[in-house]
């Protein structure tokens, strides 16, 4: 039976933590959509997410992260152009894809890149920290489906998770922006809610 918490109650934050820790999936909000989330070096919690959204396996799993500290736990390295953007726009609708550690589980990221992001949710930001600060987190539908604003739409779409963080409807309502940083410059993945232009100037403004 899945259980339900409001995310900003008391318990949320440490009984998210414990979930996390044995293997669970997680509904949470965030400022965009509801995601869906698990440990990140489980690789049972990760095949379980995948399962329960019916995600293609060559789709990676991007992470959300506490806090600018917390990307040296996924990230091999952060190219200057990618700190710039993060500096600038997280926390935040900005998803950013730069080279990942060797030592990330394979079925959270079959590429050589990851996507990190800082959710601009107090509460979502709160459950990232007590679970060590960084978590494989998705939007919280089935794979193709619509993006869930509540906690209830979440649940009727994954109806398969073991704690639901209820925190309102979302106030962003569109999926980040992706952004990759390769070898070949950058490159926008996922037009959302901060624009390429945005994007575009901010790194000619400041390379």
């Amino acid at each position: 039976m899945t259980e339900w918490l409001a995310a900003d109650h008391p318990d949320a934050q440490s009984r998210a933590a414990e979930v996390i820790r044995a293997g669970g999936l997680v509904i949470l909000p965030t400022d965009t959509v509801y995601g869906v989330g698990c440990d990140l070096w489980q690789g049972d919690a990760v095949a379980a997410l995948y399962a329960a959204k019916q995600r293609p396996p060559e789709k990676a799993i991007p992470i959300l992260i506490s806090d600018l500290a917390a990307m040296s736990q996924v990230a091999a390295e952060v190219p200057q152009p990618a700190r710039r953007l993060a500096e600038a726009f997280w926390p935040g609708a900005l998803t950013i894809a730069i080279p990942k550690r060797t030592d990330i589980p394979a079925i959270v990221s079959a590429y050589s890149t990851i996507g990190l992001r800082i959710p601009d949710h107090e509460a979502a930001r709160a459950i990232l920290r007590a679970c060590g600060g960084a978590l494989a987190v998705t939007s919280a539908n089935r794979s193709g489906g619509p993006n869930s604003l509540t906690a209830e739409e979440a649940t009727a779409a994954l109806p398969a998770v073991d704690l639901v963080m209820d925190g309102g409807t979302c106030p962003g309502g569109l999926p980040s922006t992706v952004v990759e940083f390769s070898g070949e410059g950058i490159q926008i993945l996922r037009v959302g809610p901060i624009s390429e232009a945005a994007i575009r100037t901010l790194l000619q403004t400041h390379p």
